[in-house]
């Protein structure tokens, strides 16, 4: 039978009309059930719980379990584990293992055995982001003692707000953790740069976290995180309000089971004490007290990200709204002068940035989990022996072509360059004039929080009960649009039925169908529109916020005075930090001379490969290859890669000129020594000029002290 074009669309429009509702309906009974249970999650693998945060002596909702690797996986006891801790930013836990290309499913691969840390939605009346982080040490502490014999410490991955919580524990308690990754997780809350990140304004323009405050009390003590759900909606409405629904209408036969399973965490609402999420905005998102280490703790603990002794691996993106690179990465111009300052803390920090993925797709994606975080698991032993300094992660897809390609077991090739300050400074940084409008809306929120509390905050408490803040929390609009598509809604069961019989008729139109032409067309003009509403939205914040908070008389009414540069200074260092370092110089160059060919070995390799300015894992997985299987070799070599380090630091010419001192009594091991550098030198590829020049003098060095004990 002949029908035309149009008559093809109507039919097929008006089936995928029925059956997008039907995936509306699936979707709102799959929010009701996943909401009734005790403790919700969407990790994908199968667990044994290890640890509850509510047995603790402050009780927490957060829990530990050990993640089971899937058939097939294998995971190493010596390796070192790997402990994901999700984000509490609204939704529930399990983003972190939500499918087989995750965090959880790349450590695995990678043979290390694997935790996480989740939580419950519903906080333990009373607890405290202070309490939540010490839970996490309990954590920390507990994955540590069942692996007493691992190659090294706990690596941390703290996606989102859960970045942040790992930042704290690792400088309340530096001596428990290995590498720490944080992954789109915001650290300086002010940072970013004009015509961008309007995110940053919002507290502001809202007279601060006064409104905060009035949330937790609506809530009778309780911040219902579907607002802040809400917020990150809201910065995308062509997204939210068209794309993503668009794409399910549009490909409803094949779309259906990838959006549902997304949606099942995106719904999963929780709930935070409102004094927590008043420390976290009055701390964090709006006084930006964490990055200048302004923070201490009830038993006097000062979290400096300074004292962190492990490598800090920050991950973003430049498609990220939410936490864009300034911010993830701004923390180090708060607390770092220079590259030797970072090096006089003794700290290693990796960056990496994405050109491209958004907020959620930094540790959702698929391509980001088989890519940039697979190689953080694989190349984690290496990062853990980089020398102190700043490096940027740079990887190179592997091709036929690669030398000592065999060296590495994924598809790219990692090298971790140095880099300095002004490469940060380039992503963007607050200009003088910036950092004082956001420190006056700071104080603007201190001012407005004091008079909520004092004159309205008693009089909402007493009017607010529990059953009516319950009542609020389930008119939410962000809840209704799930329930009232339920089943529980009598109109849902006509389109239950009409759906059975589309899908036993379902008639798709062709691709080329000009009516499906102009039906893309006009997606794509209701998308334009939607952005461009965005766009002067955000540009509106911006203009409205700079011109609010550089009033001068607005500054110096909240005791900003003109003179005061800059507005948030960089903490300093203490006395007793500044006699440690001395102390500590003085001791390297007293041991210059002191060692066997280990030292010597490990000291000419790094002199040799600073014209590289980088390092490369295959010349560490051929180093690797060497000692396997030699008990604490990893530790011992991190150990003497940075004693080494610090030496050329301080003194290169002394440091190579005590090479013969080194290696005077080792006769037997001189030609071996000699032998195993110039192979990690080639390792890689032709050495540079410049490498080759230094290792030719390294090699003159040996050669004497070899001829003169013949």
């Amino acid at each position: 039978m002949f029908t035309s074009p149009f008559q093809d669309y109507v039919i097929d429009a008006a089936q995928r009309t029925v059956l997008f509702w039907d995936v509306m309906r699936a979707r709102g009974n799959q929010y009701v059930e996943h909401t009734a249970q005790d403790a919700p999650h969407v990790l994908s693998y199968d667990f044994e719980p290890v640890m509850a945060g509510t047995d603790l002596p402050s009780p927490v909702n957060y829990g530990l379990v050990r993640i089971e690797p899937p058939k097939g996986v294998k995971v190493d006891e010596a390796k070192r584990p790997f402990v994901i801790i999700d984000p509490r930013a609204g939704h529930g836990p399990g983003i972190g293992g939500f499918k087989a290309d995750s965090e959880i499913g790349v450590a695995m691969n990678a043979g290390h055995p694997c935790y996480f840390v989740g939580f419950l939605p519903d906080p333990v009346p009373g607890q405290t982001i202070e309490d939540i982080m010490k839970a996490e040490v309990a954590f920390i502490e507990k994955v540590a003692e069942l692996h007493p014999d691992a190659s090294g410490k706990p690596t941390i991955v703290g996606n989102c707000q859960a970045g942040w919580a790992a930042m704290m524990l690792a400088s309340y308690r530096p001596d428990l953790c290995g590498p720490i990754i944080v992954a789109g997780s915001p650290l300086s809350y002010w940072a970013g740069v004009h015509g961008k990140n309007p995110m940053r304004y919002t507290g502001g323009l809202l007279g601060g976290t006064w409104l905060t405050a009035l949330t937790g009390d609506l809530g009778a003590g309780k911040f219902d995180g579907a607002w802040l759900v809400s917020n990150f909606e809201g910065m995308n409405p062509a997204n939210t309000h068209w794309s993503k629904k668009y794409n399910v209408y549009k490909n409803v036969d094949t779309e259906s089971e990838r959006f549902l399973g997304f949606e099942k965490w995106w719904s999963g609402h929780i709930l935070l004490n409102a004094e927590e999420m008043q420390w976290i905005v009055d701390n964090l998102f709006v006084g930006n007290r964490l990055p200048t280490a302004e923070v201490e703790t009830t038993d006097g603990v000062r979290l400096d990200f300074r004292n962190i002794r492990s490598p800090i691996i920050c991950f973003c993106s430049h498609g990220d709204d939410i936490t864009p690179p300034q911010q993830a990465l701004g923390w180090i111009l708060d607390l770092y002068a220079d590259v030797q300052d970072i090096r006089a803390c003794g700290q290693t920090i990796v960056y990496a940035v994405h050109p491209s993925v958004g907020h959620l797709g930094i540790f959702v994606s698929g391509g980001v989990a088989k890519k940039e975080h697979r190689e953080f698991a694989s190349n984690i032993d290496l990062i853990d022996c980089l020398p102190p300094g700043l490096y940027e992660a740079v990887l190179t897809e592997k091709t036929e072509d690669t030398p000592d390609a065999d060296l590495v077991a994924t598809d790219y090739i990692a090298r971790f360059e140095t880099r300095t300050l002004e490469d940060i400074r380039a992503l963007g940084t607050n200009s003088e004039e910036d950092e004082r409008r956001f420190a006056t809306a700071a104080r603007v929120s201190d001012v407005n929080k004091g008079l909520y509390q004092t004159f309205a905050q008693p009089w909402v408490k007493t009017l607010i009960t529990e059953e009516q803040a319950d009542l609020m929390m389930k008119i939410h609009p962000a809840r209704l649009e799930y329930t009232m598509f339920s089943d529980k809604n009598p109109v849902m069961g006509v389109v239950k039925s009409m759906a059975k019989i589309v899908r036993s008729n379902r008639k798709p139109v062709e691709r080329d169908n000009p009516f499906l032409v102009a039906q893309e067309q006009m997606s794509d003009m209701i998308i334009r529109s939607l952005d461009n509403y965005r766009d002067m939205r955000d540009n509106a914040i911006e203009a409205l916020f700079l011109s609010i908070y550089a009033n001068p008389l607005l500054q110096a009414t909240v005791g900003l005075s003109a003179d005061e540069k800059p507005p948030r200074a960089r903490p300093g260092r203490s006395p007793e930090h500044i006699e440690l370092v001395k102390r500590k110089v003085e001791d390297l160059k007293a041991r210059i001379s002191h060692g066997g060919v280990r030292e010597a070995c490990i000291r000419a390799m790094i002199y040799i490969g600073q014209p590289d300015s980088a390092a490369d894992e295959r010349r560490f997985e051929f180093i690797r290859s060497l000692r396997k299987g030699v008990p604490g070799e990893l530790e011992a070599f991190k150990l003497t890669v940075r004693e080494q380090f610090f030496m050329l630091l301080i003194d290169e010419s002394a440091a190579i000129a005590a090479l013969p001192d080194l290696l005077k009594g080792h006769a037997d091991e001189i030609e071996q020594g000699i032998a195993f550098v110039r192979q990690v030198a080639s390792t890689g590829g032709e050495p540079s000029d410049a490498v080759k020049e230094r290792l030719s003098e390294i090699e003159k060095v040996f050669n004497t002290a070899l001829c003169t004990k013949r």
